[in-house]
């Protein structure tokens, strides 16, 4: 059951759509000036002025981009490099190379990383020149041929070495992949200029055994990065690659891994075995602390967080699901969603640490693109594809070719977006604020959100001109444990902000997830809606908050801001608390509908939007996590946990 709390319905200033009118005169501002400059209660005071911000400032940015380094993006045509997509995250018009037009982002990042698939490293442009031996291969005369179907049979032929662990030789050169990778450092240097924009040195390891997607992104803080890189070809255990980052960490390149689209992993991502298939011990748990420190909850190949099957009583839970094959199976192998969602495996996580004494899953939340065009195509309105040559156009997208990655273009989701909260725009700043979890994903707008807990939070904390200042001081930001229970404390308190992002539809709820394992084992999660805009009142029926409205004009393929609020804030307590329960809490930010990115391609058609996908979706935001440990007096273990039952022997 869904549960909602109205201490603190937001109310509209008429005239003006904003529930917290303490803030009017910031929202004022947002809607004029750049790169969100911004101060106030929950802002960033300084960001403009290049001094650290010890309360820290939010920076948008992505994780995840392939250009045409990557041989499956080069399979798809796919000519643009690291350069054009640093120069495309800063907000420069870049001409789409085997294409006669540009693209342009309407608001530019502050960071952005390149992250091209480690096996094959940058072979694949070398076919081009017909003097190289690689032109004459045979996957080199495929791609030379310029022929979709050959790019797609160039595509099969890479996906079924990797997925079956066997190299094709003419292909493993270290010395080219080496060249290659030097050079691919050197543009993320180039391009790194601390303070206005962040570029950090990162690749893909694209373990896919069986066409089940284990992919995680490597990152590392230093300049320098390391000297190779780690493929599927190397190995595709994700132990292997925790070895890995481990060496390169010795060797003084600070890295860390994250996990991304599991809802392709067939359920390996998330497991109760290793990879081994020995049950997870604390061992284990630790390590993967260790490395893998936050998972990507959204990008082109869909969304993560959860799925109806696995939260029947989330009205939300949807979202950007459609796709659902394995990678490479031209849609005919649905994936399994057990151990395949972010949420399933956050309460899975507290069940481990009350059962074993470590989390495997203590994961910050991030978004990306996955888009394998050197674009980031997080914004609806502005979708130029993801796939190279195979999406770039309305009318390709539209016409729902079967995409060879495993599903008709109409399933695909634009990117995702992360957002770090850190004190400045540098290389050390960023990795830092993922490595804390301090960072949120989003589906792709640039909503603002901050997300505190602790035990005593005043009910008007949110309207406090310190509020930020007061919530670090007797709390934790997202990414952390709660602090250890206070003698006499009821229940934790949690203090939520979000701001629309002014290119896109205004708030329409801010709602806490939790998750936690009953006494008896099994787990369990709740949805609770925690404000509101428009001051509606709960279904009594229902028990929920009625649905906010739709403006859009599907047609046009436009709204209005005639709904929902600027921003929304409160501070709830949990209503359910158990203080000998683990407990993971998270903030989720929806918006009022706005139109997907298939209706803005119909009506720059001028024809009528396909009814095989929704018209229009809700883009949100989902915080990283909050934990509550208990103390150890309060706890009384069962001998096993039926939800987590496949671990024991």
């Amino acid at each position: 059951m869904i549960t909602v709390n109205s201490s603190q319905p937001s109310q509209k200033t008429p005239g003006r759509p904003i529930a917290r009118t303490v803030l009017v005169t910031l929202a004022a501002m947002l809607v004029v000036l750049p790169a969100f400059a911004q101060d106030g209660p929950a802002g960033e005071p300084g960001r403009e002025t290049g001094t650290p911000n010890p309360l820290n400032n939010v920076y948008f940015g992505e994780q995840h981009l392939h250009t045409a380094n990557s041989p499956d993006a080069f399979s798809f045509g796919t000519r643009n490099t690291p350069d054009d997509s640093y120069r495309y995250c800063k907000g420069e018009a870049v001409k789409k190379i085997n294409s006669n037009y540009t693209v342009q982002r309407r608001t530019p990042y502050d960071w952005c990383a390149v992250t091209d698939h480690a096996v094959f490293f940058g072979m694949f442009p070398l076919m081009l020149d017909s003097s190289n031996p690689l032109s004459k291969t045979e996957i080199g005369k495929l791609i030379n041929a310029g022929d979709r179907k050959d790019g797609e049979t160039a595509f099969n032929m890479i996906f079924a070495s990797v997925a079956s662990g066997q190299p094709i030789d003419y292909l493993m050169d270290p010395k080219i992949m080496s060249s290659v990778w030097e050079a691919q450092k050197a543009a993320a240097n180039r391009h790194n200029d601390p303070g206005n924009f962040t570029t950090l040195i990162a690749f893909e390891w694209t373990s896919v055994p069986y066409n089940q997607n284990l992919h995680h992104n490597v990152f590392f803080r230093d300049n320098k990065g390391p000297d190779v890189i780690f493929s599927a070809l190397d190995s595709v255990k994700r132990e292997d690659l925790w070895t890995y980052q481990e060496v390169q960490r010795g060797l003084g390149h600070e890295n860390f891994s994250i996990p991304h689209n599991s809802n392709l992993s067939n359920s390996m991502m998330f497991p109760p075995r290793t990879t081994y298939g020995t049950p997870i011990d604390k061992a284990w748990a630790e390590r993967s602390q260790r490395n893998s420190v936050a998972v990507e909850i959204t990008q082109t190949k869909g969304t993560s967080e959860t799925h109806p099957a696995l939260s029947p009583n989330d009205e939300f839970a949807g979202f950007e699901t459609m796709y659902k094959h394995l990678i490479g199976t031209s849609g005919t192998v649905v994936g399994r969603i057990d151990h395949s969602f972010v949420r399933q495996a956050l309460t899975d996580g507290v069940g481990f640490e009350e059962m074993i004494g470590a989390n495997p899953w203590k994961l910050g939340i991030v978004g990306g693109a996955d888009s394998h065009t050197a674009f980031s195509v997080n914004e609806e309105f502005n979708y130029t594809g993801s796939s190279g040559g195979l999406d770039d156009t309305p009318k390709t997208r539209l016409n729902n070719v079967m995409m060879v990655s495993g599903e008709p273009g109409l399933k695909w989701s634009t990117s995702g977006t992360t957002a770090v909260w850190a004190p400045e725009n540098t290389r050390t700043a960023i990795f830092d604020g993922i490595k804390r979890k301090e960072t949120y994903g989003t589906s792709g707008t640039l909503i603002r959100l901050r997300f505190f807990g602790g035990w005593d939070y005043p009910e008007d904390l949110v309207k406090d001109s310190d509020f930020v200042k007061q919530a670090y001081d007797y709390g934790v930001p997202m990414g952390q444990d709660l602090p250890a229970l206070p003698s006499g404390a009821k229940a934790p308190t949690f203090a939520v902000w979000a701001l629309k992002d002014p290119e896109s539809g205004n708030l329409d709820r801010i709602q806490i997830i939790k998750g936690w394992y009953r006494a008896d084992g099994q787990p369990q999660e709740k949805v609770y809606d925690v404000v509101w805009s428009d001051g509606r009142k709960i279904d009594q029926t229902t028990g929920k908050v009625p649905a906010v409205g739709n403006t859009v004009n599907i047609r046009k393929a436009t709204y209005t801001n005639s709904i929902g609020d600027s921003q929304l804030s409160v501070v709830w307590k949990d209503p359910d608390f158990d203080p000998a329960q683990h407990a993971v809490y998270y903030a989720r930010v929806i918006e009022i509908p706005t139109p997907r990115w298939t209706t803005y391609d119909a009506a720059k058609l001028g024809v009528e939007p396909p009814e095989s996908v929704p018209a229009t979706l809700q883009e949100r935001a989902w915080s990283s996590p909050i934990w509550y440990t208990p103390p150890e007096e309060l706890i009384t273990r069962p001998p096993f946990y039926p939800g987590l039952q496949q671990i024991l022997p």
